[in-house]
């Protein structure tokens, strides 16, 4: 058996294998009403089909803490308990396929109100046009742009959103969850913090590295004061927003030393896995990109620190995620759009390199 199939521990947990799949938008949840935020029969299908085909973990799509959280209106929620009664359903059949369940727990913060990615290529929703709304940030600085510029966020709103993550973790939990994602990365809500080009404060959520990621670890300290003990908690991060790499480029942003100064205050925290990924705070930045670009950054944190990585970016082929296990870049592999074209990827990999993932008694003839 190659390492890519080994079980994966953390803390009362074991994960089956090292395939993991990464949360992924599917913007088909209803934009209003008593169904708002609530999955449907098509995110049960396509959860379903990817646990039935080998992938050991899958956290759902980023899932708002709130209504003003979301990316769009079309986005999963957990702010209600009709969400809570919906997401058990998935959970309880994921279970049953050997996966374990994760929820990426999101605030979009002032990238929220935007359309389908299929739709006008995802447009900023206006504040007067149907489904919208007026976005929050860190600071009034709007993410491009065509964007809205978002409210600036005072101390007490700040302090609200934490509770909000709060609330969603005891929710997520309620609903068959097993680990809780924050996600910290592509210039969502707690990214923006982070990073000084989005972060423009002068009070205590800004100006310092201190004051930068202060908001970030007043909600690990929330979500991991109310998520149970004995299970996992992760933080997904982009290590940088390509501004530093590119020498041309003069813009303040943050940077791959940040990250591995911040994975160093997470461990401290009780986060048992950084999910590193980058990029998406920046719109202009020069991304250079190819298979396992980001693989990089998560190895950097993983000899560098204690706090376990998964790698993600452009991970396509079994014998490339081998050797990143293998090698050891990584704890795991997140596959996300190479999931989309192969939901039995896994199963595929397995049968190419040697090893086994659990499949449905129903497809042992396959």
């Amino acid at each position: 058996m190659t390492s890519l199939f080994t079980p994966y521990s953390v803390r009362s947990l074991t994960i089956p294998n090292r395939i993991w799949m990464a949360a992924m938008c599917q913007y088909s949840a209803a934009p209003e009403g008593a169904a708002a935020g609530v999955p449907t029969d098509w995110h049960f299908t396509h959860l379903a089909a990817r646990a039935s085909g080998g992938t050991g973990l899958i956290i759902t799509e980023a899932t708002a803490v709130s209504p003003d959280g979301r990316i769009s209106p079309y986005d999963l929620g957990i702010w209600n308990d009709t969400q809570v009664d919906a997401f058990r359903r998935i959970t309880a059949f994921l279970k049953t396929q050997g996966t374990v369940s994760g929820i990426q727990l999101a605030h979009a913060g002032r990238k929220a109100s935007t359309e389908r990615t299929w739709v006008d290529r995802g447009r900023p929703i206006a504040p007067g046009e149907p489904h919208g709304w007026t976005p929050v940030g860190p600071s009034a600085l709007p993410f491009g742009e065509t964007s809205t510029t978002p409210d600036e966020l005072t101390a007490d709103g700040i302090r609200g959103i934490v509770q909000e993550f709060a609330d969603a973790a005891e929710r997520a939990r309620a609903a068959g969850f097993e680990i809780a994602e924050i996600h910290g990365a592509h210039g969502y809500l707690i990214h923006q913090f982070l990073s000084p080009h989005s972060n423009h404060r002068t009070d205590e959520y800004g100006g310092s590295f201190e004051g930068r990621t202060r908001f970030a670890l007043e909600v690990v300290d929330a979500v991991r004061a109310v998520w149970p003990e004995e299970l996992p908690l992760f933080f997904r991060i982009s290590a940088t927003d390509w501004l530093t790499e590119n020498p041309e480029d003069d813009r303040e942003g943050w940077t791959a030393d940040d990250t591995v100064r911040f994975a160093k205050e997470l461990h401290a925290r009780g986060v048992d896995l950084l999910d590193v990924s980058t990029g998406g705070n920046v719109p202009d930045a020069k991304i250079v990109t190819g298979p396992g670009y980001q693989v990089p950054f998560a190895d950097r944190v993983r000899s560098e620190t204690e706090l376990p990585v998964a790698a993600v970016g452009m991970i396509t082929e079994p014998a490339q995620a081998q050797e990143i296990i293998a090698s050891g870049k990584a704890d795991a592999v997140l596959l996300a759009r190479e999931l989309l074209r192969n939901p039995y990827w896994a199963r595929h990999a397995a049968q190419e390199l040697g090893g086994e993932v659990a499949s449905p008694v129903q497809y042992h003839r396959a």
